[in-house]
């Protein structure tokens, strides 16, 4: 009977068809992060978040199979060559939990992350691929709302945009100039219409009641 042949070989990494295709666009999204997979930049509602280079592998592993076990020896080969020493499943702890912090999630009440108890770690959302920013998205749609809907309605009645602030503003300089305008000219025309009596009103009315002279 032949000796049983134990291979040392480690496990390989999952085939590409059996991770969700990343490289199929730039940018995946889940809740609200944003990865740029071409400049390795994650961001949350567009602000970005400091991720070292291990903590975003270990999101990039997730992402590639999102439902599914990432067991902790796949994060090893993933984030250490083979030769490294050090103690894998600290490290593998740590940056899980590094990463935790940084999208806001934890351990007992995981909203991203979900450990498996001596297995590895799962992603409990399903990301999304595409080739446009949200932030490039988001304005898109911004200015099909506005082309389609210029001034829109509220339950209190128009929203008044900048510019048409500016107009009604220019309109009521206008209405005021015309009004001064006006009083200028009225003044005008009765400073030349009614000229001053050369005496004072009061002594022409006196020397009137004066009886004539003898």
């Amino acid at each position: 009977m032949s000796p049983e042949v134990i291979s040392m070989r480690e496990p390989d990494e999952p085939t590409t068809s059996e991770r969700l295709i990343l490289s199929s666009g730039r940018y995946v999204q889940f809740g609200p992060f944003q990865i740029d997979q071409q400049r390795q930049e994650v961001t949350r509602n567009g602000s970005r978040l400091k991720l070292q280079g291990k903590v975003y592998q270990v999101l990039i592993t997730l992402l590639e199979k999102p439902g599914e076990v990432v067991t902790r020896e796949e994060l090893r080969i993933r984030l250490w060559p083979a030769d490294t020493h050090v103690n894998y499943d600290a490290n593998v702890n740590t940056t899980v939990n590094k990463l935790r912090q940084a999208l806001g999630d934890s351990s007992d009440k995981p909203l991203y992350i979900e450990t498996i108890p001596r297995r590895g770690y799962c992603l409990l959302v399903q990301p999304e691929i595409s080739d446009k920013s949200l932030a490039t998205l988001y304005v898109h749609d911004k200015k099909a709302e506005d082309s389609v809907n210029p001034v829109s309605r509220t339950s209190g009645g128009f929203v008044i945009s900048k510019s048409d602030i500016w107009v009604i503003l220019g309109v009521i300089g206008l209405i005021l100039a015309g009004m001064l305008l006006g009083a200028g000219i009225t003044r005008l025309w009765i400073s030349h219409a009614v000229p001053l009596a050369p005496y004072p009103l009061s002594i022409l009315l006196s020397s009137a009641s004066l009886p004539p002279a003898l």
